[in-house]
């Protein structure tokens, strides 16, 4: 780690910043490169399902999740270093960490792009650069247990934080923690605490994470809330952006509903020894799920999060398409396939299915009128339902001569959440993370 002893700097003391409002754009991520529409469908089973093992199955303290890069993730730009330094990173509400690839040595290995084209953060060029040191507390952030070797009270300890080292699903990202400035419009946070990355495997940019562990990006800013609403993707590029609000408005303001939105209440995180990033999900308790006017037979046992972190639902923007574990998409699966099949006259298009790894497709001829989905409703506790439009949940594949069910299922392993809402599920929402009333809030809208 001797070349980057030059991450030192004399340390800033100031008073943190009150922010009462700030908004940034949002942007969906850049699109697979494949032209097929069913390669491409098919990749974007194949990266939720492995971004949904590692959320099942997190093998770190400080776990961040792999993302396909394509329409299923979201960016923000954020600028830190002093002179400023903007890098884009990609928003994640199922992780705490934020790292940015950095130094001119970093290096991706199998990467989707070149890591040269990445745009990359440079300590060197900033003056409030410096590397945590060990005793510093942010340091059990991600090393709850850190070993400082050859430190003890009565000496000048200069050993930095360990690095860190995230594995997930089919990647891994490692570096250093930093001591960084922040900068918004008007406004910068000093010492907040990054992660600077020199070698990432399958995943060159990096991580917002807005989870709820103390790394996070709401937890540093003491948010009180954070919203936004996600441009519905058609699987294509987009330059368009939507906004991202972080509030911490104090007093009566924080206390005021947001307009139009219904709530339910997040669920108590477990605490699992070994399976911290539990703690760090946002779970949601969804009681039942109903397509047309029927209720689809689901076990409770899988609704309900249990004392050993099973079961239960989590929303995370990480993910594209929804995950159900088979115990739920199964029963899913087999409402819609009876409503449409047995009772419309549509036909399964296995082929479609096999191409795409989505289940179960219709065929939709031409002289057919318009494939009409039943309505599919989740109902949370505290009672607030969520009529999903069928374009969130059903794609229109290829040619339009199929439609496909947008909820997967996999080798999952045991444990963990039993369903991840993910962000395909909540295009055209405004979603409000209500941090310190502890809820959930939404409702349908045009995002712009």
């Amino acid at each position: 780690m001797a070349s980057l002893s030059s991450f030192f700097y004399l340390s800033l003391f100031s008073i943190f910043p009150l922010i009462y409002s700030l908004t940034i754009p949002l942007s969906p991520w850049q699109t697979y490169p494949s032209q097929d529409p069913y390669q491409y469908l098919n990749f974007l089973v194949s990266s939720s399902l492995t971004r949904a093992f590692h959320l099942k199955n997190p093998q770190t303290i400080s776990t961040t999740p792999l993302f396909s890069h394509s329409y299923g993730g979201y960016s923000i730009s954020l600028s830190f270093g002093t002179p400023p330094q903007t890098i884009p990173l990609l928003m994640d509400t199922g992780s705490d960490l934020i790292w940015f690839p950095c130094t001119t040595r970093y290096l991706c290995k199998n990467c989707s792009f070149s890591s040269s084209n990445t745009p990359l953060f440079i300590p060197k060029q900033s003056s409030s650069s410096k590397i945590i040191g060990c005793r510093n507390p942010k340091c059990s952030w991600i090393h709850p247990n850190a070993q400082c070797k050859g430190c003890n009270p009565s000496n000048n300890c200069t050993q930095i934080c360990p690095p860190y080292i995230i594995f997930y699903g089919s990647g891994a990202t490692s570096g250093v923690s930093l001591s960084e400035t922040l900068n918004f419009p008007n406004r910068t946070i000093p010492n907040f605490f990054v992660g600077c990355s020199v070698f990432s495997s399958r995943t060159p940019a990096g991580i917002a994470g807005f989870g709820r562990g103390q790394a996070s990006l709401p937890s540093q800013l003491n948010l009180n809330k954070f919203a936004y609403c996600l441009l519905s993707r058609k699987f294509d590029d987009s330059t368009r952006s939507s906004p991202l609000i972080l509030d911490n408005s104090s007093g009566s303001d924080s206390e005021k509903k947001s307009s139009g939105l219904i709530y339910t209440p997040f669920i108590k995180n477990p605490v699992i020894p070994g399976r911290s990033a539990f703690s760090v999900y946002y779970y949601v308790g969804l009681r039942k799920i109903t397509v047309g006017e029927r209720r689809v037979r689901i076990p409770y046992r899988y609704l309900r999060l249990d004392d050993e972190g099973n079961g239960g639902t989590i929303i995370d923007s990480g993910t594209t398409f929804t995950v159900m574990a088979s115990e739920v998409r199964e029963p899913l699966a087999a409402e819609f396939e009876s409503q449409l099949v047995k009772k419309m006259n549509f036909s399964r298009a296995l082929g479609v299915e096999v191409l795409t790894g989505l289940s179960p497709c219709f065929n939709v001829s031409s002289g057919t009128t318009r494939l009409k989905f039943p309505k599919l409703k989740l109902h949370f506790k505290g009672g607030a339902e969520m009529a999903v439009p069928p374009e969130n949940y059903a794609a229109v594949v290829g040619d339009g001569s199929a439609v496909c069910l947008m909820v997967v299922s996999g080798r999952l392993g045991s444990g963990g959440p039993t369903i991840i809402l993910g962000n395909v599920f909540w295009q055209n929402y405004y979603v409000e993370y209500d941090l310190r009333k502890e809820r959930l809030g939404f409702k349908q809208q045009q995002c712009e």
